[in-house]
């Protein structure tokens, strides 16, 4: 599994190794700003190890495919405004030439029943704020950010490879995922940890903009759905069906903190930024599968999660000040 140090790769495993007694997991992460080894803490060493090291080590990776039946791709750089704002080649370097350089593997390794390729709404592009119009499987790529675009570069690679060696790849595109132990730029957690110092919280824009949302959880049981039942080279959406604007989110954030609205604070929009993200995700629901976790229930819990765990927050690697370099013109 790659990038198993990460949010959804972590809980993932979690799910897996719940779901499947006796199986065994092999982690690699490179433990850049978004892995941390606190998101493997408490799971059993016997069932999971941990390999430090680069998808782009390409003979390290060939002995680790050897030892494996299937594989989960989750190493990203992931932080659309990362993209943006800082250097975009980390994202070519990592999620276009990592991933075909583990599809380069995947060739000489004839063991391998299934790799999952986990990639992202966000290469679907946007939609108008009032289309009823949801993306499918079939929606042409168009990706408007730095990020979305080496994410949409590795999709083409891993169903080139499907399509010209025959190799069992599948891609996934999960909506917004939430939920415990994602990293503090993400707006759930940050906006949480800021509002709980009671420090502003910038909304880019008039922050209408709308996100479909999927607890990792529900993330973790589409994969488990795929690797039990999805056909290879085909590709799947996994949402909830639930969106919420980002002011309803923060509001969401707000209330449950009991935190004044009075934290908002309007910044100049973000550049290329996405007005909605929506799936259709009735092809993954025909092999069985449904979210069952429900915004009203999952995000005041995952709210209440990072206020009862500000430790976690500030021992990684990136403090939640890590944003503010970027957000710090707006905010005078």
């Amino acid at each position: 599994m790659t990038g198993g140090a990460g949010f959804i790769g972590s809980n993932f495993i979690r799910y897996l190794l719940t779901r499947i007694p006796g199986s065994k997991v092999a982690v690699i992460d490179n433990l850049s700003y978004a892995g941390n080894r606190h998101n493997l803490d408490g799971l059993p060493k016997n069932r999971v190890s941990f390999v430090k090291a680069d998808i782009n080590e390409r003979r390290k990776m060939i002995k680790l495919f050897r030892k494996t039946d299937y594989v989960i791709h989750f190493a990203a750089e992931t932080h659309v405004d990362r993209s943006i704002h800082k250097s975009s080649r980390n994202f070519i370097v990592t999620n276009v030439l990592g991933t075909h350089s583990l599809l380069q593997v995947l060739r000489v390794s004839p063991n391998i029943k299934l790799f999952i390729h986990v990639s992202t709404d966000e290469v679907f592009g946007s939609l108008p704020l009032k289309s009823k119009r949801k993306f499918n499987e079939l929606s042409p790529y168009f990706p408007n950010s730095p990020y979305s675009a080496s994410k949409a570069s590795a999709d083409m690679l891993a169903r080139a490879f499907t399509k010209t060696w025959k190799l069992p790849i599948i891609i996934i595109y999960p909506a917004n995922n939430y939920g415990p132990r994602q990293l503090p730029e993400k707006l759930i957690p940050f906006f949480t940890i800021r509002a709980l110092k009671n420090l502003s919280l910038p909304i880019y824009g008039h922050g209408k903009n709308v996100r479909s949302w999927l607890h990792v959880d529900d993330c973790a049981s589409a994969i488990m759905t795929l690797l039990e039942k999805g056909v290879v080279g085909d590709n799947y959406c996994a949402t909830s069906d639930e969106e919420l604007t980002n002011l309803q989110t923060t509001r969401w954030i707000l209330e449950t903190l009991e935190k004044p609205w009075s934290l908002v604070k309007h910044v100049a929009d973000r550049p290329g930024h996405d007005e909605r993200y929506t799936l259709d995700a009735s092809k993954l629901k025909k092999l069985g599968w449904r979210a069952t976790h429900r915004l009203k229930i999952y995000l005041p819990k995952t709210i209440l999660w990072y206020k009862d765990n500000l430790d976690w927050g500030q021992n990684l690697p990136i403090r939640v000040e890590l944003l503010m370099d970027i957000l710090r013109d707006n905010l005078k």
